[in-house]
């Protein structure tokens, strides 16, 4: 491979890098500002935009061991989104973006091990944030611990209930005073 290669290769690798995912867009539309505006909106959780060339993101995928690469995906021009660490919030941004400006066309996604398709890119961005999923695990893995406090607390209470409802019925009724001698 020639050395101008090999570096365009090495780059679009150590971009693909940056996280556990990249999605993959068409933007045969966007302008110079539209994809400023992306970028900036990417920004916001460390995410990168890249235009990049279909045969070195193809060879630097497969120097990385990455899912193979849809047929569809490496034709017209590609770009990747990478980096950050909250997939769920890119593809909001990046759907959210595709139905504002009517430009950018998602092609897929890699997540991990797995390809995904634009429906699954979009089924994605309709997952809640990171920080919404760890405080509804957290209040899952709470809730049993308050159940057993509660049953916990509920038999000595019920215990007592039976005792003092137990004396209250033994105890013999008081009889009236009887007059005090004069």
């Amino acid at each position: 491979m020639r050395p101008e290669k090999k570096f365009l290769v090495d780059e679009v690798s150590g971009h693909l890098g940056k996280s556990g995912y990249v999605f993959l867009a068409d933007y045969r539309k966007v302008t110079v500002a539209d994809a400023a505006d992306l970028r900036a909106s990417l920004k916001t959780q460390q995410a990168e935009y890249h235009v990049v060339k279909n045969s070195i993101l193809n060879v630097a995928a497969r120097e990385r061991k990455l899912p193979e690469l849809d047929a569809s995906w490496l034709t017209g021009q590609t770009a990747i989104i990478v980096g950050g660490r909250n997939p769920s919030e890119v593809a909001k941004i990046l759907t959210k973006y595709f139905k504002d400006k009517e430009k950018l066309a998602l092609k897929g996604g890699i997540l991990g091990a797995n390809r995904l398709s634009v429906s699954d890119v979009e089924a994605l961005s309709k997952l809640p944030s990171l920080a919404v999923l760890q405080a509804q695990l957290l209040g899952l893995l709470s809730q049993p611990a308050t159940s057993l406090v509660r049953v916990l607390q509920g038999v000595p209470q019920g215990l007592l209930n039976v005792l003092q409802a137990k004396g209250a019925a033994a105890a013999p009724a008081e009889a009236p005073a009887a007059p005090a001698a004069a």
